[in-house]
């Protein structure tokens, strides 16, 4: 069910201010663009819909578009951007392969993965509690985790958990799993998967304050979305969509996508950097929404 997607957007705060002075539609926007005096905004990672809602609410002028691959998070969404009638449109759509219809004065991307998302076991993303080796964005499609252990071989998924993990038992770890193959189909959980890993820790380095498996399944979620490779993509396209001082803002959790954001805005020429350093959550956040520690926020600019 919808509510059953209910969470807070990370860094509220800072996306509206980020976003406080969009400008307005070109007056020649071309066929499909958004009616005159109606700027278009990007959310390319909807999620439930919460930072659509607050830049919705603070534009009153605003269209803006929300892709989505998760059903649950465009339902809960849906539900969430009503009271915005046709201001706010919906698609099923992973952004690495989206192309906007008009041009934009705004793209958002929130990197993180929602925290329904982790909370629900049935979708395989945590092991705090039982449940498929799944990790897919859209349930629907695409290759699972435990079907990517299987198939790949040990110096493959090796070399996956220490590139998207930066774990560095990953030989270690990628022998274990292995050995202990197959997990497709044979019902093991990612309870199991996480004491597997665990496994290959010395035992004082199981009992930290961050889990020895949270790495390898951070690596393993990265694997199964293609999530850096949909970054790449979308770094590289979205300065094309947005209109002279139009805004690319983006929420990154981990020094991969960091590294990468950061990169992009200071060496695209298209793009004026507007955030030398990375906006992050308030101690108040911090303590109000305990996934809000790790998200950083850049914020650049198309230059004409």
């Amino acid at each position: 069910m919808a509510v059953s997607f209910a969470h807070l957007p990370v860094l509220a705060d800072s996306v509206l201010a980020a976003f406080s002075g969009l400008p307005g539609q070109p007056a020649d926007a071309g066929d499909g663009a958004a009616e005159a005096g109606e700027p278009l905004l990007l959310d390319c990672t909807l999620g439930g819909g919460g930072h659509s809602a607050l830049l919705l609410a603070a534009h009153p002028a605003l269209r803006l578009i929300g892709l989505d691959r998760d059903p649950a998070a465009r339902a809960a969404a849906a539900e969430r951007l009503a009271p915005f009638g046709d201001r706010a449109r919906i698609e099923a759509a992973n952004f690495a392969d989206f192309t906007p219809p008009a041009p934009l004065v705004g793209v958002l991307a929130d990197l993180g993965v929602s925290s329904p998302q982790l909370d629900e076991p049935g979708r395989g993303f945590s092991f705090r509690a039982p449940g498929p080796l799944d990790m897919r964005m859209d349930p629907a499609a695409g290759e699972t985790a435990a079907e990517l252990i299987d198939r790949l071989e040990e110096s493959a998924l090796a070399d996956l958990i220490h590139g998207y993990g930066e774990e560095r038992l990953s030989r270690r770890i990628a022998r274990r799993l292995v050995a202990e193959r197959p997990w497709a189909g044979s019902g093991r959980t990612t309870a199991d998967l996480a004491y597997a890993v665990a496994g290959c820790f010395p035992p004082k380095a199981r009992h930290g304050r961050i889990h020895p498996a949270t790495r390898t399944f951070q690596a393993l979620r990265i694997a199964v979305n293609d999530e850096l490779g949909a970054l790449d993509r979308l770094l590289e396209r979205a300065p094309d969509w947005l209109v002279p001082g139009g805004l690319l803002a983006v929420i990154s959790f981990h020094s991969l996508e960091d590294r990468r954001v950061k990169t992009a805005f200071l060496s695209d020429p298209r793009l004026e950097r507007l955030t030398r350093k990375p906006l992050v959550a308030s101690e108040e956040e911090e303590q109000a929404n305990p996934r809000s520690r790790s998200a950083k926020l850049r914020v650049a600019r198309r230059v004409a």
